[in-house]
């Protein structure tokens, strides 16, 4: 959820960042030009006025005559490029030189020169010049007329190179840069204070609901900042923890309590079958078959009740040599799977685990169990320990006729028996023990088809993790 919530910020952020540092530096490209333009603009009208006083404007017959006003008019131009780099010049109405800096710069027949020029002659300033970018190799042309008895008998042009202009504006865009960087380090730090204090509930919530999915149903919510609608959820969520709790303990004591209070009459009853079957003739199929369902329901009783313990026992986890464990198993079915005709092996390298001993070696033999009691004569169960990641585990394959598609999914299922396998002796609660008493401990078991050597079979995969 971070990793979507994070970047949704900083775009946000950015945006924000954005939308108010373009502003800012087309302000700042703007106001390095308008201070360029503002000082043209002074210096053209200070040209204009020296401009006013030079007399006899030429004509194409006559040339210009100077005078001292002329002169000083040509030292200020030539000085004012000299010290600034800024082309100056005053051109009669005609285009012709009055005076200019440097002396071979005239005025052009076409381009913006010449069209600030045209401007001037309106008695008008030119227009102010396109907005130079840092980017671009532009100059800044500027043009004020001389204005003597109400005529225009000149215009003063500058053109100004905008290398100087154009840095004061990158310059300024760099700080600009670094401020918007700086701000967004600062934006995404505390992006990530937020987003923490945001999820930390939710991350606590989740470890909480993933210890409760794994049988450790005592575990709570602790209490964590965040914001209030977050805390109250985790209150919400360790109140309904309680009430969840509270049913399956009086689930499973109902369970415990029925089970104990139906063996004693149970065993009553059968005891009271077994003195009525001395009083009949040997053989009696009627009473051969009450003592049989006599003694299939005690068997459930007694399943039931270890089932009730195991939901709720707590695991007495230790490290221990799970491939020693199952090896042991193996040994101690293998006169039960001889006696049936069917061969068991095992592959059980040491391999260690952190499991409780008493549950791994019960859920082996559930397992062991149900594979060589479905196996037919002449097949085989093989016992595998491997390392699978973080789980060590021990994998029980057989060469059974398996179990269907849908078998599958509800194989370990509370009293769920194969149709098929209905004669063969058992209660159906065997597996869901299994389940349960791994869980506790953080074990696992999974089950899945096996193809041998064209046949069909059961492969079980129990799983313990390989450290606490």
């Amino acid at each position: 959820m971070r990793t979507r919530l994070l970047p949704l910020l900083i775009v946000l952020m950015a945006a924000v960042l954005l939308a108010l540092g373009v502003p800012l530096a087309v302000s700042t490209a703007s106001a390095q030009q308008q201070k360029v333009v503002v000082d043209r603009i002074d210096d053209t009208a200070r040209f204009a006025a020296l401009a006013q006083f030079v007399t006899d404007a030429p004509t194409t017959a006559r040339p210009m005559r100077t005078d001292d006003r002329l002169e000083t008019l040509r030292r200020e131009l030539a000085s004012y490029y000299g010290v600034y780099g800024i082309r100056a010049g005053v051109f009669y109405r005609n285009a012709s030189s009055m005076a200019n800096a440097p002396d071979d710069w005239v005025l052009p027949k076409t381009g913006e020169v010449r069209e600030a020029f045209g401007e001037a002659l309106l008695s008008r300033r030119s227009h102010d010049p396109q907005q130079v970018w840092p980017w671009q190799r532009s100059r800044l042309i500027v043009a004020s007329p001389v204005i003597r008895d109400g005529d225009v008998v000149a215009v003063v042009v500058t053109d100004s190179p905008t290398g100087p202009m154009r840095s004061r504006t990158l310059r300024g865009w760099l700080l600009i840069g670094a401020g918007e960087i700086a701000a967004m380090l600062l934006a995404v730090g505390a992006a990530l204070r937020l987003t923490g204090w945001v999820l930390r509930p939710v991350r606590v919530l989740d470890a909480t609901t993933h210890a409760i999915a794994s049988g450790r149903l005592k575990s709570r919510v602790a209490a964590a900042g965040g914001p209030p609608e977050l805390r109250r959820l985790a209150r919400s969520f360790n109140e309904m923890a309680d009430n969840v709790e509270d049913v399956l303990e009086q689930q499973r004591a109902f369970v415990a309590d029925a089970s104990h209070q139906l063996r004693n009459p149970l065993s009553a009853l059968l005891l009271r079958i077994e003195l009525l079957a001395l009083e009949l003739p040997e053989g009696n199929e009627e009473i051969a078959s009450v003592q049989t369902e006599g003694k299939r329901l005690a068997q459930v009783l007694d399943d039931l009740l270890d089932l009730a313990l195991a939901e709720h026992a707590e695991a007495d986890l230790m490290l221990i040599d799970v491939g020693r464990l199952a090896q042991e198993r193996v040994a101690a079915w293998a006169p039960a799977a001889t006696a049936k005709g069917v061969r068991l092996t095992g592959d059980c390298p040491p391999a260690t685990g952190w499991a409780d001993p008493i549950t791994l070696s019960s859920a082996l033999d559930a397992v062991i169990d149900n594979a060589v009691k479905f196996t037919p004569e002449g097949g085989a169960v093989e016992v595998s320990v491997a390392a699978d990641g973080d789980m060590r585990t021990v994998v029980v394959t057989d060469t059974g006729p398996g179990l269907t598609d849908e078998e599958l999914v509800r194989v370990g299922d509370r009293f769920w028996r194969s149709g098929r396998h209905q004669n063969v002796k058992g209660s159906g609660l065997g597996l869901s023990i299994t389940r349960a008493l791994l869980a506790a401990g953080g074990g696992a078991i999974a089950y899945e088809h096996h193809e041998q050597d064209e046949q069909r079979g059961l492969r079980v995969t129990v799983s313990v993790p390989r450290s606490g």
